[in-house]
């Protein structure tokens, strides 16, 4: 019975091949191992007993009240038609250049990865409105594909995103739960607002080597991204499209990082401002509300069902010992930390091609996160390395989650063939600032350092 935890883990792994429900298959397959380790007296029955306890901390878990109101803030910044204006100032203003187009697409993705976080959402819309044009122009349909499918992954980095909040939870239960069972009984503290400040550079610099790529593609094949004949735009239509959106984003993120605000009161206030904004341009209708209030309720739903069922398989997992377990695996890793980290994060990484964030998120971390940073491992650091892994991870072929959004809303003149070509320069500077950050530390630790002296 000693690998029992991990015969579920696989069991588990493989339900979801198959395609059942991710949160169903979770509690499912708990529910039945706890029945047969009960009869085969191998389970203690008190760990189900927590189960109630677990559903509370769920419920009245302030950070979490953050996911409705983020999503809802990308909602109605999308179904207003404020990010489509944006976009369509940034053509213009950028597209008479070369590059141009793929530099306002990069922009405009930051921006809404920024607001929703979910990588489906920024792919579908940005191949709506984006790649249209970007093949008018004459853009290569391998460079308009690679360029849009790795600006939708971004919001697995680029804060304030939900990826981050759900993650920064996580990371953060398991950080004190690492000091737990080292002895540490006044253990130290994380929050979404550390890795949010931690995502910060790591997350500027991979936008800022994208546009540089679009910049050397631009100069060295110039056919590959020529300049657009587009209208120039007004100054001042530019000025209502970007400022508007831009500053609601700044305003959020800033008070998080400014400890104004916690990250939900901030994602109350960009829900908030989002409807008024919608409001005064006069471009949410009550239709388009509706929708927009249905579609946020049905993804919070699914958040918080697959946080349930995977709190159930955390505490059959661990009635099993399968923490023991884990930990005696990675001691035994040759390498120590770094030899347990690389196969941590290849883990993650396949993972990837058939799990969302949400799950890897509640039922992987949850598992070796608090045995990493038990072994020493920064939290911050680890946060933010499991985000770029997982968001390389949605961009890379056959499987990656953004070239199936991207391939299934474009039109069939473009083949899949160019769409993996696309991304492979994307996912080179994904890998190159993933190394980089493994070697220097530093740049997802420093800011949080200095604002909290984390």
């Amino acid at each position: 019975m000693d690998y029992a935890a991990l015969l579920m883990f696989l069991a588990v792994f493989g339900l979801l091949l198959l395609g059942y429900p991710v949160a169903l298959t979770l509690a499912g397959t708990s529910l039945i191992a706890a029945g047969f380790g009960i009869i085969a007296g191998h389970f203690d029955l008190a760990f189900l007993y927590a189960m109630p306890n677990r559903l509370y901390g769920i419920m009245t878990n302030q950070t979490l009240i953050a996911v409705p109101l983020f999503v809802l803030m990308g909602v109605i910044l999308e179904r207003s038609r404020i990010a489509e204006d944006l976009l369509d100032g940034m053509t213009r203003a950028f597209g008479r250049m070369p590059g141009g187009l793929g530099l306002a697409v990069c922009l405009v993705g930051m921006m809404m990865a920024a607001s929703t976080g979910i990588v489906g959402a920024t792919v579908v819309t940005m191949g709506l409105m984006a790649l249209p044009t970007m093949l008018r122009a004459g853009y290569h349909p391998a460079l308009a594909t690679g360029t849009i499918c790795a600006t939708g992954t971004l919001g697995q980095i680029i804060p304030p995103s939900i990826a981050l909040v759900l993650l920064g939870d996580v990371i953060s239960s398991g950080y004190q739960q690492a000091q737990l069972s080292l002895g540490i009984f006044n253990p130290k503290s994380i929050s979404v607002g550390d890795l949010f400040a931690g995502a910060i550079l790591p997350g500027f610099v991979l936008v800022g080597l994208y546009c540089l790529l679009m910049l050397t593609i631009a100069i060295v094949k110039p056919t590959l991204a020529p300049p657009a004949n587009l209208p120039k735009v007004p100054l001042r239509q530019l000025f209502m499209s970007a400022v508007p959106p831009l500053s609601l984003i700044g305003l959020v993120l800033g008070s998080i990082l400014f400890g104004a605000a916690t990250p939900t009161e901030a994602a109350g206030i960009g829900a908030l401002g989002a409807l008024v904004l919608a409001l005064l341009r006069r471009s949410l209708s009550f239709s388009d509300l509706k929708a927009g209030l249905v579609s946020t309720t049905e993804t919070t739903s699914m958040v918080f069902f697959i946080l349930i069922g995977a709190s159930l398989f955390s505490l059959v997992f661990r009635g099993f010992g399968g923490d023991e377990v884990v930990a005696h695996l990675f001691d035994q890793m040759p390498g120590g930390v770094t030899g347990a980290l690389i196969i941590v994060m290849a883990v993650i990484f396949l993972l990837g091609f058939i799990l969302d964030f949400i799950e890897i998120t509640f039922v992987v971390v949850p598992i070796v996160g608090p045995i990493l940073m038990a072994m020493g491992v920064d939290p911050i650091w680890l946060g933010i390395m499991i985000a770029i892994n997982l968001q390389t991870s949605f961009l890379t072929p056959p499987f990656g989650f953004a070239l199936f959004y991207l391939r299934g809303v474009a039109k069939e003149t473009v083949k899949t063939a160019d769409i993996y070509r696309g991304v492979v320069p994307f996912i080179v500077i994904q890998l190159i600032l993933l190394l980089t950050l493994a070697w220097q530390p530093w740049l997802a630790t420093w800011l949080p350092g200095q604002l909290y002296g984390s």
